[in-house]
């Protein structure tokens, strides 16, 4: 095992909250875009509808039915009982303007063209709807003496990783959505809103459809 090898294997052991595979549902990243979904009214319960892109297990599906909505699964696989297996890197099979709610949470970093299922979730997007994604940062500080040492974002994350994102890349994708992230990552986490692109590992996104498009 060389050098670079031996640093990420120690990298991933620090209790760091850096959006890492055994944290990956508790990541503060996922903490700030879960506490912006609204809670379904009452008298809206079962009425709303969300979709989990990326369900995987079903945690965050059940988060998004404790709020009361009706929730499409969807995963390349199937892993729980209701995901239904669905390719986002094709398109999505339906109708325009069926969810108000998108939760896409550690997802477009696996995808062959972010554009165009981003475009897709825009599509089935209900009028004033809402998408929430995560992904991570791959050109905060911390990475940046690991990628002059030679470990590139495609060494240091998951190798189905296939898009490796930075501020301006998001803002290309999302240009009217708002971004949010966080610092520092051990026991004290601010959410924060500038700053991002340097300070903070994840990327939040939050991008409500407007009622013309």
């Amino acid at each position: 095992m060389g050098l670079g090898d031996r640093l990420i294997k120690l990298a991933k052991k620090v209790p760091l909250d850096l959006g890492q595979e055994n944290v990956n549902t508790v990541t503060k990243g996922k903490e700030i875009a879960f506490a912006m979904v609204p809670e379904t009214p009452a008298s809206e319960r079962g009425k709303r509808t969300a979709m989990d892109v990326g369900c995987r297990s079903g945690h965050q599906t059940r988060h998004l039915e404790a709020r009361g909505y009706d929730v499409t699964s969807i995963d390349i696989e199937k892993l729980f009982d209701q995901c239904i297996v669905v390719d986002a890197n094709k398109t999505l099979p339906f109708e325009d303007k069926s969810f108000d709610v998108i939760w896409c949470s550690e997802v477009i970093e696996h995808l062959a063209d972010a554009n165009f299922t981003v475009g897709e979730f825009r599509r089935v997007l209900k009028n004033g709807g809402v998408m929430y994604l995560t992904t991570p940062n791959s050109y905060f500080w911390l990475m940046r003496p690991l990628h002059w040492i030679g470990l590139p974002p495609s060494r240091l994350q998951r190798q189905d990783h296939t898009l490796f994102f930075n501020v301006d890349a998001i803002r290309k994708i999302f240009p009217n959505a708002e971004l949010f992230g966080f610092f520092p990552y051990m026991i004290v986490k601010l959410q924060i809103r500038r700053m991002i692109g340097p300070l903070s590992p994840t990327f939040v996104i939050v991008e409500q459809k407007g009622s013309g498009s």
